[in-house]
């Protein structure tokens, strides 16, 4: 099968990575916001790392939300982007704003020297950046906002509305033993048949690092646990999803993506 994968800038995440991740398995992808190359790739890739209300104004503002919906080939949401694939988070901008507040986050411009965990309350200061934000895109035909449709909404503080792809709701994971969770971690299969799971155990191990996540669920191909057990894979239809950085967990996570570009 020829892929043309393209990866959408959904909010920041460290893309250089990705992107050798994916050459490491022979698959030359791309980097693009332009609704059209979304569309007529094979595969479509949205990492996330920061909160789910701020990727999703993003990925409103620049109509990528409709077309991320409207996809019928294999959609791999990675990280807070698996997140943004169910219908609602508990992380709204109100709870990064409590988060930081308290002490939880410093904003993602913090050092790594200086604190564990930065970004507010999804991902770690060691995450860099190295593409310009969504929107602002390096390849000619900058996207115009979709005024059309609806902004994501919230309710109370605690509440960002999400993609809607996969149903359920993404919640804050305990405080005890540790939050957020940071490091390498098993998974536990729920659907050991699954094509995503081929060619990997339930010994191999997975680099997470995220203080929200899916509940288990119907689909749930595996699982994992900090504190309780929430989704690590997930997948439904053309949809598929893994809480951790598939590009920074060594041979397991190159077999993960080499299984997603084998779907069809």
């Amino acid at each position: 099968m020829n892929v043309r994968a393209v990866i959408v800038p959904g909010s920041g995440a460290n893309y250089g990575s990705l992107l050798e991740a994916c050459r490491r398995i022979g698959v030359d992808a791309e980097i693009s916001d332009e609704h059209t190359r979304v569309a007529a790739a094979t595969h479509v890739l949205l990492p996330g790392v920061g909160a789910a209300g701020h990727a999703m104004r993003g990925l409103h503002e620049y109509g990528l939300d409709r077309v991320l919906t409207r996809l019928t080939q294999p959609l791999l949401g990675i990280c807070l982007g698996m997140q943004l694939l169910f219908e609602s988070s508990e992380e709204s901008l109100e709870a990064l704003s409590s988060e930081r507040a308290r002490g939880r986050g410093l904003g993602e411009g913090a050092s790594a020297a200086n604190v564990r965990y930065a970004g507010g309350a999804s991902h770690a200061a060691n995450e860099t950046t190295d593409l310009p934000p969504i929107g602002k895109t390096t390849q000619a035909g900058d996207l115009a906002p979709s005024p059309q449709t609806s902004p994501p909404t919230q309710s109370g503080t605690r509440e960002t509305s999400c993609l809607g792809l996969l149903p359920g709701r993404v919640l804050r994971l305990p405080a005890a033993p540790s939050w957020p969770h940071m490091g390498w971690n098993r998974t536990t299969f729920d659907q050991p048949a699954h094509p995503l799971l081929d060619g990997i155990g339930e010994n191999d191990w997975f680099y997470f690092v995220h203080g929200y996540a899916a509940p288990v669920g119907a689909q749930t191909i595996a699982h994992s646990a900090h504190g309780e057990p929430f989704a690590a894979i997930v997948a439904h239809d053309n949809v598929y999803g893994v809480q951790f950085h598939p590009e920074k967990s060594a041979a397991a996570g190159r077999r993960v993506l080499t299984n997603f570009f084998a779907l069809a």
